[in-house]
């Protein structure tokens, strides 16, 4: 038998655990006055507080670690009558949650934050205050929820969960921050939040691929091959993108096979066939599709291409030894033909190889990959364009400009690269600002490449202007993240510099010492190599691109406005003072 004490604590405790099983646990705002929250009205648990309610100070401090949105004081709204309130500290909150909501608007995403109170100093707990900060912007959005002033918390309500509003209009895949921070205040801020970092949803996340032009690619491919003929399906994109026309490209033997593709959407709306020409049985083929639209996703696929399984019969030839002998003596010519022919290529091979002297930029890290067997198609996973950011300074004038954005629509146009460049995003920069925007294209950006000049270069005395702030600042980054990789053993691959005719090896700050160094055009071909990872030469097989090797590619009109480009600031440098008696004149824009 229990002793009577031990009894009672038991009751007690069983009757603690089934309140706390019936109690709610989530907990979102309510429409309510502060008024309410003060005279303790039971209906005024959880409330949101919007800035009609609540009088800002002007000597509050507009500086912060939130930015604009600055944590309000708690004798603003609660301290008034019962000044003791506001003198105890709160724990942050934890477990935050980030939970996308839906909406009808394809452009734009809508979240709501959920948290739990801390149990250090839960009984002080008046409320909270969310904060949302785009990184690398200025969109700022601030709520504020109290408690009501008859409630008391003890630590097992630490369980309790509570919601914000939702946060509407967040662009699409970008990054943003949450901060939580628990009410009242205390003098160190930093100990009474807690933030978290996340990534809204892409387009094809929120509302499918289907309904995202931008990202949509062909999802469904197939490959048959009937006897030496080999034929791809794939899905077509929606009738709204109005895509009317295709791309495939595959690359094996040392030879790229380029098609176009015109459906005919009379006979089939959702799906296509075409055939594969000029393949060679026993290879294998890298190959991609997409729409042939600027800046498409690829599809990547892997084809094989067997040998034909139609074999000639063999029983007329046993019935007919005549035959059999004659067959025999065709094998003996052929095999000696086999053996004269392999004899005389090597020959000419070792001849070729002795003549072609391999370029020391070709490094051994960007030699392709041998292609494993296995299934005549294997799907891979989609693959985008490698994206460029490119950097340059504008003290060097108008035509030097000019050779940067022509230089990055033919990197864009003929390389099969998606080129970020400050001249083409104007509003991202107006809304994230110049710093902001070329951090964030830093980071997401496969490669970086900088346009080195005279202008870069230029040392900073008194009588010349001061390079722009922008650009000494990416350039320092770059420098700094170049000596980390390094002494990291990490890879230096992702940053590049590069210098036009018109300018010389010394324009090549010291800090970018160690990235890749190339002279355009002449080294466009090592440029695409560099950018897509393929070998440009390996013995006994060499890839040319004609569209940009230097003698090619001013055939095309993107080419050619990069040529004529390039003179033109060629003579602009050729008229101007040399460096000991240049003066800068300033140009007022």
């Amino acid at each position: 038998m229990w002793p009577p004490t031990l009894t009672l604590d038991l009751l007690l405790l069983a009757s603690l655990s089934l309140g706390a099983q019936g109690e709610r646990t989530s907990y979102r705002p309510q429409s309510c006055t502060l008024e309410c929250i003060r005279w303790g009205d039971p209906r005024c648990e959880y409330c949101r507080i919007t800035a009609d309610d609540v009088q800002i100070s002007p000597s509050i401090p507009s500086y912060s670690p939130f930015g604009s949105c600055v944590p309000w004081p708690c004798h603003s709204f609660l301290g008034q009558e019962t000044p003791e309130v506001c003198q105890h500290y709160v724990q942050a909150p934890q477990n935050i949650h980030i939970e996308f909501e839906a909406n009808k608007d394809p452009t734009y995403d809508t979240i709501t934050v959920s948290w739990n109170p801390s149990q250090y100093g839960i009984a002080f707990l008046r409320g909270f205050q969310v904060t949302l900060q785009a990184l690398g912007g200025s969109q700022f959005s601030c709520q504020l929820f109290l408690l009501g002033s008859n409630l008391s918390l003890t630590p097992a309500h630490a369980h309790r969960v509570y919601h914000s509003d939702p946060f509407t209009n967040l662009s699409l895949d970008r990054e943003y921050v949450v901060t939580v921070m628990a009410l009242p205040v205390p003098e160190r801020w930093d100990q009474s939040y807690e933030k978290k970092k996340f990534f809204t949803r892409t387009c094809p996340e929120k509302n499918g691929l289907e309904e995202c032009e931008k990202d949509w690619y062909p999802r469904y491919v197939e490959v048959h091959q009937e006897n030496r003929e080999v034929y791809v399906t794939f899905n077509l994109a929606p009738e709204n993108f109005e895509v009317r026309q295709y791309f495939s490209s595959c690359f094996g033997g040392g030879l790229r096979n380029y098609t176009s593709i015109k459906p005919d959407f009379s006979l089939n709306k959702t799906h296509h066939t075409y055939r594969l020409q000029n393949l060679r049985a026993g290879t294998n083929y890298t190959c991609e599709i997409a729409a042939d639209v600027a800046d498409a996703v690829r599809k990547t696929f892997v084809v094989v291409v067997k040998h034909s399984s139609e074999e000639p019969s063999t029983s007329h030839f046993t019935e007919n030894p005549s035959l059999m002998v004659l067959l025999s003596v065709g094998i003996l010519l052929a095999a000696t033909a086999v053996l004269t022919f392999t004899v005389v290529n090597k020959k000419r091979l070792k001849k070729k190889k002795v003549q072609t002297k391999m370029r020391p930029e070709i490094i051994e890290q960007y030699y392709d990959k041998k292609l494993g067997e296995g299934q005549c198609v294997l799907l891979d996973k989609t693959t985008r364009p490698p994206r460029l950011l490119i950097c340059y300074s504008s003290n060097d004038g108008p035509a030097h400009v000019r050779v940067v954005l022509q230089l990055a629509a033919f990197l864009q146009k003929h390389m099969a690269t998606q080129v970020h460049l400050d001249l083409w995003e104007a509003l991202r920069i107006m809304e994230e600002g110049s710093m902001g925007w070329h951090c964030k294209r830093m980071k997401d950006c496969d490669f970086v490449l900088v346009i080195c000049s005279r202008g870069l270069h230029q040392n900073q005395s008194e009588d010349e202007e001061p390079l722009e702030n922008t650009t000494l600042a990416t350039v320092s980054m770059i420098g700094e993240e170049l000596c980390r990789a390094k002494a990291l053993g990490q890879d230096l691959s992702k940053f590049m510099v590069a210098i036009f005719e018109y300018s010389q090896e010394s324009d090549i700050p010291a800090v970018l010492g160690l990235a890749s160094r190339y002279t355009l055009t002449k080294d466009l071909p090592l440029l695409f190599s560099h950018l897509h990872g393929v070998a440009l030469q390996k013995p006994g097989v060499y890839l040319q691109v004609e569209d940009i090797l230097e003698s090619g590619y001013c055939k095309l009109p993107a080419g050619a406005a990069l040529q004529l480009a390039i003179q033109e600031a060629k003579a602009q440098f050729s008229e101007e003072p040399t460096e000991e008696e240049h003066v800068r004149i300033p140009i007022i824009s």
